[in-house]
């Protein structure tokens, strides 16, 4: 489908693509800047799959300073089509706006069931093992979920999972899932590490060789770095997880099946260091995928297991599943 802009009041083809301000006559008026972007009518006669959108927007082509229209108009053709707002948080007709790059967009597999409910699969397409499959949103009732990473904000946590996280309030049972880009727009998705750095009040993200800080919900200046920039050999390709240790302000670093001290005051990698995982967590042999601290306690996450210490001893106290934590709301 092509998209046009109605100039003079004259239609495209059967349905009308809009921009317009406040009241315009279809007894739906906009509200200017904020809050309503734009509505659609589903299919039908008369107004039944126009697009309306609010002119008073600020809308891009792909800059996160303001509405990307693609993403905009995507979520509203889906209306025009028949389709209602999905309870996905990854759903392109997830009713809240959630950035994302439209250069490397693809339609969610949630949008592709509900559209192939209406109009069938697309027999030009079925088969085709070339194009990117559909990304499907992590489930936290999966009992089976490996999480990328887990971290702390200001008394929060945050568990980390593909293009996702979750956010667990001490007041709330229910964890909020978002996109890693509505929360931080610079930040990279599929993360291998996170930790919060209490001397600097800054979350950092790892991925392969690069490391990402935010202040808030802006990147630091500078960023990303290189993992060598924390004193890490050359020959380290990624981090496998980051743990903050509050009563000695150091953290540990987990390279396979070692792991790696940095002085967060110093600035520097501790002498004597790496060494060996098992030695320091004992029962620990698997691979380390996430680490966080919490109330005082350790949590080593391998797999979908949760291994609960204390750093200072290093005895283990239990093993618990992932979802001790992040809670399945399902219920």
């Amino acid at each position: 489908m092509g998209f046009l802009r109605r100039v003079a009041g004259v239609s495209l083809r059967d349905r009308e693509y809009d921009f317009l301000s406040t009241e315009h006559g279809d007894y739906y008026p906009f509200d200017g800047p904020g809050v309503f972007l734009a509505h659609a009518f589903p299919p039908g006669p008369g107004t039944g799959g126009d697009v309306h959108f609010d002119d008073d927007e600020n809308f891009t082509s792909r800059s996160n300073t303001g509405y990307v229209l693609f993403l905009v108009a995507a979520h509203e053709f889906g209306h025009s089509l028949g389709l209602s707002h999905s309870d996905d948080p990854g759903s392109l007709m997830y009713p809240v706006y959630s950035y994302n790059n439209p250069d490397t967009f693809v339609l969610p597999l949630d949008d592709v069931n509900g559209i192939q409910s209406l109009y069938g699969p697309n027999p030009d397409t079925d088969g085709d093992i070339d194009k990117p499959q559909p990304p499907t949103t992590p489930d936290a009732c999966d009992s089976t979920l490996v999480l990328d990473a887990v971290a702390t904000l200001r008394g929060e946590m945050l568990f980390f999972k593909d293009s996702f996280f979750w956010r667990s309030y001490p007041q709330s049972n229910t964890p909020q899932q978002t996109l890693i880009t509505n929360f931080w727009p610079e930040a990279p998705t599929h993360i291998d590490a996170a930790y919060e750095s209490q001397q600097s009040d800054r979350v950092l993200l790892f991925k392969d060789r690069r490391v990402w800080a935010f202040s808030g919900y802006d990147l630091v200046r500078g960023y990303p770095k290189s993992i060598s920039s924390f004193g890490l050999p050359k020959r380290v390709k990624k981090i496998n997880a980051a743990l903050y240790d509050v009563e000695s302000a150091k953290t540990l670093f987990f390279v396979g099946s070692s792991y790696y001290s940095y002085d967060e005051a110093k600035k520097t990698m501790d002498q004597g260091f790496p060494k060996r995982v098992h030695q320091t967590f004992s029962g620990l042999t698997g691979k380390v995928t996430a680490a966080f601290q919490y109330r005082g306690f350790t949590y080593i996450y391998s797999g979908p297991y949760m291994f609960e210490y204390s750093l200072r001893t290093g005895r283990l106290f239990r093993v618990l599943r992932n979802s001790y934590f992040l809670r399945c709301s399902n219920f």
